[in-house]
């Protein structure tokens, strides 16, 4: 069975302390850990490492701000204030992705006011900005985008959204593009770019048949309502594409560097190696796993058998009930250390080039800002 060191140790602080790297996005699946450590990730090398960090998240629960002392978080970065960078000179600031606000800002700053209080109004629109799969994750991009856009921050760090897949935060520009250029937007703006009458009317005119049957399927409101938002995202549709590329080329440059986020469990294991996979593929740089909630033994020579069968023996002697329980809890808590480092094995295994770090499962939840220094010390120093 493979062991643990199989893969190359992660050096993150080497990461969070080189000037060349701008950008690091934490990628996995949900509830494996990825907000906490963001925001463990930020907080270093904001008091360690002097840089201007800030940290984006996308995660609804709010746990971030909680942790960070902050009262509440949205669209704009907010600066943590009360941490350790008096010797560092570092800074650090916090946000969460607000993704109808962002959409809201993408059209404002595209489109005059008339034109984007058009667009607000737009029934298809309030439904596209709010619940449209596929919306955050753009949006994600979007505000990633934006961030490094101003040039104010030595290190941008991303929570990728809780999605059904980390894939998502990838796929998301390439699905936003393939929705515009789709057959039936490109009819819809046919009628639209050519003025005089109606939208209806041309909408009907040029579907003819076909209309009916559209009309049908989504109803005649609600086909207006799409080819009204069509017309006026018309001149925005250039720029979605155009902005959601750049992004993809920064995300493929040296400047960032990938950070999958896992626990040895199968799900998220398998998560990540595909994750990787995806990474590879894209050209995109992978810089380690992080394997978060790995349980170790405090007396690693006594493996499972041997505590089984030591508190066996215990038991029948008699009268040692309390070290038999401590020698049974030992022999779980080795099983399923061995079960751990065999699941991990499966993407040491696919990906051994890969950087890996461990890190030990915590008693309790992270609530401060003492608890992500617990955290970015243990993924920085093994």
């Amino acid at each position: 069975m493979p062991s643990e060191d199989a893969a190359p140790l992660l050096d993150l602080d080497q990461i969070l302390a080189d000037p060349g790297v701008r950008i690091v996005v934490c990628c996995g699946a949900g509830g494996v850990g990825k907000t906490t450590t963001a925001a463990a990730l930020a907080l270093r090398a904001a008091e360690h490492h002097g840089r201007r960090t800030v940290v984006l998240t996308i995660d609804p629960a709010r746990r971030l701000a909680q942790s960070l002392g902050l009262t509440e978080l949205d669209n704009t970065p907010r600066q943590v204030k009360g941490i350790d960078v008096e010797g560092s000179g570092g800074e650090l600031h916090a946000m969460m992705l607000d993704m109808k606000r962002t959409f809201d800002d993408v059209v404002l700053q595209h489109t005059d006011p008339a034109k984007a209080a058009e667009i607000f109004a737009n029934p298809f629109y309030q439904a596209m900005s709010s619940t449209f799969a596929g919306t955050q994750e753009y949006m994600a991009m979007e505000k990633l985008g934006q961030l490094h856009a101003r040039g104010e921050w030595d290190l941008i760090v991303v929570d990728t959204p809780p999605s059904r897949s980390a894939l998502d935060f990838l796929d998301a520009p390439a699905r936003l593009s393939r929705f515009l250029d789709g057959r039936m937007l490109r009819l819809l703006l046919a009628p639209a770019r050519s003025g005089g009458r109606s939208m209806f009317s041309l909408v009907t005119a040029s579907f003819g048949m076909f209309s009916k049957v559209v009309q049908k399927v989504l109803g005649a409101q609600l086909l207006t309502d799409l080819s009204g938002f069509v017309a006026a995202l018309d001149s925005m549709f250039g720029g979605f594409r155009q902005r959601a590329e750049q992004t993809y080329r920064i995300l493929q440059a040296g400047e960032t560097a990938f950070l999958l986020v896992a626990t040895p469990e199968p799900d998220a294991v398998r998560e990540a190696a595909y994750f990787a996979g995806r990474l590879r593929e894209e050209r995109m740089p992978l810089a380690g796993l992080v394997l978060n909630r790995v349980h170790r033994l405090a007396a690693p020579e006594l493996d499972a058998e041997q505590s089984r069968v030591a508190a066996e023996r215990l038991t029948d002697l008699g009268g040692h009930e309390a070290t038999a329980d401590v020698l049974r809890a030992h022999a779980a808590l080795a099983r399923q250390a061995v079960r751990e480092q065999q699941v991990a094995a499966r993407f040491t295994e696919a990906f051994p080039a890969v950087p890996t770090v461990s890190v030990t499962a915590q008693p309790a939840d992270v609530h401060d800002v003492d608890g992500l220094r617990t955290i970015g010390a243990a993924i920085s120093r093994p």
